[in-house]
């Protein structure tokens, strides 16, 4: 079984929020890109550049207070790319209760200075 990680951990904020309350579907994603950056760079300390995220399904509403937690599982990783699975979780404000939020998988590569893809080497205990 690959192992989990938490990559990153948020309260959120009145500026995240819409009319309703609830946290923007943008704001949301950002974290995922965040978080999709935060695994990749375990593979190495390069430029890394988002190529693509899959679908996104909002299982259950972010509320203002609530903490968000990603975490981060590399599924695969190429020769100049990796691909990081996203699980993103809510615990509530309220009442102290985890939800699951929504997931995703997020490509990446690694770049060099003028936007080429390089290869690279994950480290021993990553691959």
């Amino acid at each position: 079984m690959l192992e989990r990680r938490l990559a990153l951990r948020v309260v959120t904020m009145p500026k995240d929020t819409n009319q309703y309350g609830t946290i923007f579907g943008g704001v949301i994603l950002s974290y995922i890109d965040q978080a999709g950056f935060v695994e990749a760079r375990r593979h190495g300390v390069h430029k890394w550049v988002t190529v693509a995220l899959d679908r996104v399904e909002f299982k259950q509403p972010v509320q203002l207070g609530d903490v968000v937690a990603l975490y981060t599982t590399t599924t695969r990783s190429g020769t100049s790319s990796v691909t990081v699975r996203v699980e993103v979780e809510a615990e509530r404000y309220s009442s102290g209760e985890t939800v699951p939020v929504t997931e995703a998988s997020i490509t990446l590569v690694a770049v060099n200075a003028d936007g080429r893809p390089i290869p690279f080497r994950s480290p021993p205990d990553i691959a």
